[in-house]
């Protein structure tokens, strides 16, 4: 199978502070979901931050697509990022000043593309996973599980290379959850890797391998 993404020895720590990430190495292939678990505090969340490229490790690579994009330019990672990443966060983080649709599009910002290109692509996502709410509707009108299938629809925007998801069913109820899981597992069968950050050993078993800090 094709490494898409690799970590090779990677630690990190806040400056002062202790070591979160010591000597952290995987490799996450095409076509697989793995799961990143361990106990709270051990930096699983630290360890998602420094595969998606917005934390640079205080040592080691971080290689995606054969290139060390770890040690890359602001500006080259954040290029990568808008167009191999897809991110789902385990809050949703959707920006509650803007609509829906203008949540799901807000790749577009990254991607030298008008969000009106991407709207269509959007309805569909947002009625493919039921999110059934006016498009204008802001974020604090909808439900927990509403707002973290849009953030999955935004995350998937685009057929990222690479998802990464943290905690994505942690708030949910058990039908919720299953939705977003399976959204994610479909996504790895079509040829990109997913790797999610999970405490439920339910998720975890469901996923194709898994990493533990």
């Amino acid at each position: 199978m094709t490494v898409i993404l690799e970590a090779c020895d990677v630690s990190f720590g806040y400056s002062g502070g202790q070591t979160i990430v010591d000597g952290f190495s995987a490799k996450f292939h095409a076509g697989t979901t793995t799961a990143i678990t361990g106990p709270s505090g051990r930096g699983k969340s630290t360890m998602l931050y420094l595969l998606g490229l917005m934390l640079a490790p205080r040592s080691g690579e971080v290689v995606v697509e054969s290139k060390n994009a770890s040690r890359a330019q602001d500006k080259e990672r954040a290029d990568l990022r808008a167009r191999k990443f897809g991110f789902v966060f385990q809050d949703a983080a959707l920006d509650s000043s803007r609509t829906v649709l203008d949540n799901v599009t807000e790749p577009a910002l990254y991607r030298a593309q008008s969000r009106k290109e991407l709207e269509p692509a959007a309805r569909d996502l947002l009625a493919r996973f039921k999110v059934d709410v006016p498009a204008h509707r802001k974020p604090g009108q909808v439900s927990g599980g509403q707002a973290q299938r849009i953030a999955l629809c935004r995350a998937l925007l685009g057929s990222p290379k690479i998802l990464l998801a943290d905690e994505p069913t942690g708030n949910l109820d058990p039908a919720t959850a299953q939705v977003v899981i399976d959204a994610l597992r479909e996504h790895a069968h079509n040829g990109s890797a997913v790797i999610v950050v999970t405490h439920s050993p339910d998720v975890a078993a469901v996923c194709d391998a898994e990493v533990r800090l």
